[in-house]
């Protein structure tokens, strides 16, 4: 059965970083798009960033986390990672690990994603 487990999230103050892990199992996510998507208490979730097939091909990211979080993904370790720095209070979220099979963007709707991850915690706090 396929998974998609995240990893790294925790508690930093304002200003620090964090990289987040998404590790995918059950079958290869080489052919996959995959993206980050977060939710914080009482909002939707929303996009954060997705990455092509390969690794240095396109990516895309929500304009709040442009120029400050990096998408990346090592197809032989099945894993993606989301570089944050310079983290915000308004970062605190629960970050969530998805893959497609189709192309996607910052506009695709969530139920076009066909795998999702449990979800990791990332808290934003002096």
């Amino acid at each position: 059965q396929e998974h998609l487990v995240e990893s790294g999230g925790g508690l930093v103050q304002p200003g620090g970083s964090l990289r987040l892990s998404c590790v995918g199992s059950g079958r290869t996510f080489s052919d996959h798009f995959m993206a980050w998507f977060r939710q914080a208490p009482g909002k939707e979730r929303e996009f954060v960033a997705a990455i092509s097939w390969f690794s240095g091909g396109f990516t895309v990211y929500t304009d709040s986390v442009k120029g400050r979080f990096t998408i990346s993904r090592d197809n032989a370790d099945k894993t993606v990672h989301l570089q944050m720095n310079s983290l915000r209070s308004e970062d605190t979220a629960a970050y969530y690990c998805a893959a497609a099979r189709t192309w996607v963007d910052n506009t695709t709707p969530q139920d076009k994603y066909n795998y999702w991850g449990q979800g990791t915690q990332v808290t934003v706090s002096p």
